[in-house]
């Protein structure tokens, strides 16, 4: 498996990272030599094998660089969300320990309330300019030497779960690899189910920070391909840039698909998208509409996988698989997915309950012996909190998180299914369905809903929504309210800070 500095002196003049919005381009030698400069940074810091460093920056060249860096002096990095508030971006920093902090310019509102206040840090940089109280990254680092240090090892990334239900969890997910030009037996496996090699041009249009594209966007450096990096999605540019780099593979959410199906029809088929061999999506259920949309216009390029940053268990679904099963995630393909009920019983095919894997490789939460032990049941079976069911082939669908379920009057109700429903009204752009206090049956459902034009953001249209919901769904599933909002929290890689709007409902009476 070549490692970027064997690409570096192959074909040291290949593209290996392209910024989308600038065109601005890192070629191979560049990366083998900024990652080495970054090398040399931490030993000269003090910096050992093991010890660990945090990040806080948005989707820019550094980002990658620094993490290679990383990944060849046996640093674990801790990348963090650049939606998270001082106090979530604190809990982090002191929880994986980490003696390093590099921030970013414009994210300097969360990094200058830090600053000096962790002791554990002792080091605090800053990229695109340096406020008081951090070093300039690219100023400490063009003093480094271009060279390898004498001592390279495996470094590996620390993500922490994402908070919309609860404090962030560290997941820490190494191994016995100690070769640089190693890559993990699980990428190597999606490497080869999906085609990637040096041939490989992979369109990035979610934040660095999230699991998936840091994996991905890693284990195309490390095949010798070419990154091409959104700073942030715009569904139109997302198409654009497939045409302008003839893009073979990319990465999705479900929000990023639905966004581009609202496009007007000129402008999706303005654009050439022919190149496209594999586009992969996941993080979140997908309407079912939604996907069946996205294969009528890309074709059965679509690849949809059910997992999390803790690795215990996968699931994959291709293209033609999911026509026949429709609005499913996949039969595992790492570890047995097991139904249970809240007693721990197994359930019969067809029935939902929490989703457990079996027989996959364990984790753990860093220092969080108690949130490690609730995600394991009396068999040993972990789960990620979901709730869904497996058909007779074994195939499973997703329902909704668990913490998110609304019960009515005794009865279970998923916001998942009206969310999926909501979206593809015409005047929707975005919802976000949850449970709010009813009197008289516990809990009703409440719809926030992110008009496509805020003259829709009205009393009229809200009974249109409602009426609309009672014609397609169970009323006791129809919203029985429904709120206005210009954005919805959500987060660039897709997923909602639902648990933050559901908290803002209950401080104040509506």
């Amino acid at each position: 498996m070549p490692h970027i500095s064997v690409t570096a002196a192959a074909t040291p003049e290949k593209p290996a990272i392209i910024m989308g919005n600038t065109g601005v381009t890192v070629s191979y030698r560049e990366l083998d030599e900024r990652s080495n400069r970054a090398a040399q940074l931490f030993r000269s810091l003090g910096l050992e094998r093991g010890d660990h460093i945090g990040m806080m920056m948005e989707n820019d060249r550094q980002f990658l660089e620094i993490a290679q860096g990383a990944m060849r002096s046996g640093i674990i990095f801790t990348p963090i969300s650049t939606h998270l508030r001082v106090e979530e971006t604190r809990y982090i920093l002191e929880n994986c320990e980490a003696k390093l902090f590099v921030g970013s310019r414009k994210l300097a509102a969360v990094a200058r309330e830090i600053v000096g206040d962790i002791p554990a840090i002792q080091h605090f940089y800053m990229i695109n300019g340096a406020e008081p109280g951090f070093e300039s990254w690219e100023a400490a680092t063009a003093e480094m030497p271009a060279i390898p240090i004498e001592d390279q090892s495996v470094g590996f990334p620390m993500l922490y779960s994402s908070g919309t239900t609860g404090q962030p969890k560290g997941v820490l997910a190494m191994n016995d690899m100690v070769d640089i030009g190693e890559m993990s037996p699980n990428l190597l496996a999606f490497a080869s189910v999906f085609g990637f090699d040096e041939n490989t041009v992979y369109l990035s249009p979610a934040p660095l920070y999230h699991a998936a594209p840091l994996h991905y966007n890693n284990m195309v450096l490390a095949l010798a391909g070419t990154s091409v990096i959104m700073p942030k999605f715009d569904a139109e540019q997302a198409l654009q840039l497939l045409e302008q780099y003839a893009i073979t593979h990319s990465q999705w959410v479900p929000i990023m698909f639905i966004r581009m199906l609202k496009l007007p029809e000129e402008t999706r088929r303005k654009y050439d998208t022919s190149s496209l061999k594999v586009a992969i999506h996941a993080a979140a259920p997908c309407p079912v509409e939604v996907k069946q949309q996205m294969i009528d216009w890309w074709g059965p390029i679509i690849h949809e996988y059910y997992a999390g940053s803790e690795g215990s268990g996968m699931t994959l679904i291709d293209s033609e698989n999911w026509l026949n099963h429709r609005g499913s995630v996949g039969p595992a393909i790492v570890g047995e997915v097991h139904i249970c009920d809240d007693e721990g019983n197994e359930l019969p095919q067809g029935e939902a309950g929490t989703i457990y894997f079996a027989n996959g490789p364990n984790f753990e939460y860093h220092k969080e012996p108690e949130k490690t032990a609730k995600s394991y049941n009396a068999q040993g079976w972990s789960t990620l909190g979901d709730v869904g069911y497996v058909d007779k082939d074994n195939f499973l669908y997703l329902t909704d998180r668990k913490n998110f379920m609304i019960i009515s009057g005794g009865v279970n109700i998923y916001p998942q299914e009206i969310e999926n429903l909501l979206v593809t009204h015409e005047k929707i752009a975005d919802v976000a369905v949850f449970g709010i206090p009813n009197e008289e049956f516990g809990e009703e459902v409440k719809a926030v809903v992110q008009p496509s034009d805020w003259l829709h953001a009205t009393e009229e249209t809200a009974e249109e929504l409602i009426h609309w919901c009672k014609d397609r769904l169970s009323h006791v599933k129809a919203p029985r309210s429904i709120d206005f909002m210009k954005e919805l929290p959500r987060m660039e890689n897709g997923k909602l800070y639902k648990r933050r709007l559901m908290d803002a409902y209950k401080s104040v009476d509506h």
